[in-house]
């Protein structure tokens, strides 16, 4: 009778939380503190079903377009970003703003008036409909083309093809980027790289951690939420990484008992809109069922941190009164 094997979890270092997720969700604790319920904010501030869930008890109304908003109200624009035309509508809603977008996918935006200015045509790699994408590509609407993976490549047209630059959005998988951008390099041999890379470090850092315990891995537990882009890369990259299976859960309940059958070692990962009481949940759910030997997997150090929001520095709920008075004696 041959021996039980050893069952253990390989935890993935670092993971949940990066500083742009950290900063947009004080930001909305902060506004709630300081100037009351409700705040409304315009999108989830965060991919995460726990966050949005949490953050509603304590106050916040989540909106799926600023016209939704009240006037003489405070709004908060999300982590990943709006384009110009929905800070247009806040100012004719004489709404004051704070804006949480993630100084890494403002840097994106930054880089695409840049470029537009320049008359390049910009090629956008990202996934259609995110809500990345539509705010990066409302910066520089007619100069944009979204590439939606190697895939796409074959039907890009430009105007100038020694006039054309690339950029992403921030959380993508990294190889399939770069999968990509060799496709597309191929077509445009002069095509221009950004000048820095635009998926973020906490995107890639958690995709190294993920490829570096996924060869050891029987299964990969990934904790995100399905409309978290970055959640749903580490699925994939954990799967060509050699991890023989690999899901994503927004709970532990979520867990199948059936996923353990036959396996002696759990990668746990989460996304990086997720805060660790949903990864510590995971822990105890499997050490629950043997699998309580935990070894940590590190791939890199963050010490990365965002100042909040300029704008709550500044008493919003005088200046959204202010604009809706003014309005009304125009």
């Amino acid at each position: 009778m041959t021996a039980p094997t050893a069952r253990k979890v390989l935890l993935a270092a670092p993971r949940g939380y990066c500083a742009g997720v950290d900063r947009a969700v004080i930001a909305v604790e902060k506004a709630l503190e300081q100037y009351g319920a409700p705040v409304y904010v315009r999108h989830e501030i965060v991919h995460n079903k726990y966050v949005v869930k949490t953050l509603e008890k304590k106050g916040a109304i989540f909106v799926d377009e600023t016209a939704e908003v009240p006037e003489g109200n405070i709004v908060i624009f999300s982590a990943h970003g709006v384009a110009p035309v929905v800070h247009e509508e806040a100012e004719r809603g004489k709404l004051a703003t704070i804006d949480a977008t993630c100084p890494l996918v403002t840097k994106v935006h930054k880089e695409a008036v840049r470029f537009a200015k320049e008359d390049y045509d910009i090629l956008l790699i990202g996934h259609e409909g995110h809500e990345e994408v539509i705010g990066t590509s409302g910066e520089a609407p007619d100069h944009i083309t979204l590439v939606d993976g190697p895939g796409d490549v074959a039907g890009v047209e430009v105007r100038d093809p020694d006039k054309v630059v690339w950029l992403s959005q921030t959380t993508l998988s990294v190889d399939e980027t770069m999968e990509t951008v060799g496709a597309l390099q191929q077509k445009f041999p002069n095509l221009i790289s950004p000048p820095s890379d635009d998926i973020c470090y906490a995107t890639q850092n958690r995709q190294t951690a993920v490829k570096q315990m996924g060869a050891d891995a029987d299964l990969v537990i990934v904790v995100g939420s399905k409309n978290s882009s970055n959640s749903v890369r580490l699925v994939e990259v954990a799967l060509g990484a050699g991890a023989k299976d690999a899901h994503l859960v927004d709970y532990a309940e979520e867990i199948d008992e059936a996923w353990l059958e036959g396996v002696s070692t759990v990668g746990v990962t989460s996304g990086a809109s997720v805060p660790e009481i949903l990864v510590e949940g995971v822990l105890e759910w499997l050490a629950q069922r043997g699998y309580g030997d935990v070894e940590t997997i590190t791939s890199a150090q963050e010490s990365i941190t965002f100042s909040l929001p300029k704008e709550l520095r500044r008493d919003l709920r005088a200046e959204a009164a202010g604009k809706l008075a003014g309005g009304e004696s125009a």
